[in-house]
């Protein structure tokens, strides 16, 4: 299922794989290319914005399954929906007056259908989370259009010790690539870790066709409790 992080980035038909992702796992992410340059500076990180709509892809390469994508956003909530009853994929996410919700309708040997519910998060944690990513470059993604996009990679790791020789765990990493000239503009984001469990290889992508700075749609599932 989506990252619960990124529910709304860190969040889900049997299809060829678009070219963006027919680089291979140790290539770079989404088939992007290195554009940095001498001079280069740290852009501003990206901040999922309190309004906007997108339509793209899901991506669940291990499985080889493409379903349709919708985000949208309004008035600070938020919500991911991927595939549908047509699909072997439907979930969504949502950011939701104050909490996370997860709902998975259909996946691949999943029986259980329950709608999850994690109070006290909201779009100024997500992006407060957002701020503290690690800047990995600018880059272009073959696409068409091309995007031009600035790589960003954030993280959960446990337990937070010092530098060292610890045992750590990263239970939720994220490439994500936002447009270089707005950081509230994304293109595309692969999620890795237990919040993909689901998954077998633990690894998710999204790509959006489409990102508008407009209200959309944010409607909470009857399955799912109403906030407290």
């Amino acid at each position: 299922m989506a990252s619960a992080a990124l529910a709304g980035p860190i969040a889900v038909v049997p299809v060829a794989l678009p070219p963006v992702l027919a680089a291979s796992r140790t290539g770079p992410p989404g088939g992007a290319t290195d554009a940095k340059g001498p001079g280069s500076h740290t852009p501003r990180p990206p901040q999922l914005p309190r309004d906007f709509r997108g339509k793209g892809k899901w991506i669940v390469r291990d499985l080889n399954i493409t379903v349709p994508f919708t985000w949208t956003g309004r008035d600070g909530d938020s919500q991911m929906v991927a595939g549908g009853p047509r699909y072997p994929i439907w979930f969504t996410n949502l950011i939701y007056r104050n909490s996370l919700y997860t709902l998975t309708y259909k996946w691949p040997g999943l029986n259980e259908h329950q709608c999850s519910r994690i109070p006290g998060f909201d779009l100024k944690a997500l992006n407060q989370k957002l701020r503290t990513a690690r800047y990995v470059g600018r880059q272009i993604l073959q696409w068409n259009p091309q995007r031009h996009v600035n790589h960003w990679r954030v993280g959960v790791v446990a337990p937070q010790l010092p530098p060292g020789k610890y045992l750590r765990f990263p239970l939720a990493l994220g490439d994500i690539y936002v447009d270089q000239r707005n950081p509230s503009t994304f293109w595309q984001v692969l999620q890795f870790g237990v919040q993909n469990l689901y998954d077998p290889e633990l690894d998710e992508w999204l790509m959006m066709d489409t990102f508008e700075h407009s209200p959309g749609r944010v409607a909470l599932p009857s399955q799912c409790p109403p906030p407290s």
